[in-house]
């Protein structure tokens, strides 16, 4: 195994969602952290209520993530999303993200379309955000 450089810290949060052995809910690394995809679920069960429900559940653990890390979606500087049905889904999805970063100054974006999620979930998200001072 590599050992881990002193410039990049595991974060570990507590009260978010558990990640898989084979990856970290996020990494801070030079003012940054980077937050590994979220799918919404409690636990590794994929909550009820379709695009939107997945949408804040996914976005609440990754604030759950953020916090541990020492920031917030206040600093979210970049997100990715990826949608299993785009067209049917891009739409409720925006509406629950609006929620939660505005529309004022909202972090970068990419949202793409792709043909399976773990938990046969409709939604995950992932993002960066910088690290406050």
């Amino acid at each position: 195994m590599a050992a881990i450089s002193p410039r990049k810290k595991i974060v570990t949060a507590p009260d978010a969602n558990p990640p898989l052995p084979i990856f970290s809910q996020a990494v801070k690394a030079d003012g940054f952290v980077y937050v590994s995809g979220n799918i919404g679920s409690e636990g590794f069960t994929l909550v009820e209520g379709g695009v939107q429900a997945e949408t804040r559940a996914a976005i609440e653990n990754i604030s759950k993530v953020l916090k541990a890390s020492g920031t917030g979606l206040e600093n979210v500087v970049k997100v990715n999303i990826y949608l299993t049905n785009f067209e049917r889904d891009f739409a409720p999805m925006n509406e629950v993200y609006l929620q939660f970063f505005g529309s004022d100054a909202p972090p970068a974006r990419t949202c793409i379309g792709v043909v399976t999620l773990p938990l046969k979930a409709n939604v995950e998200i992932e993002c960066i955000a910088v690290l406050p001072n």
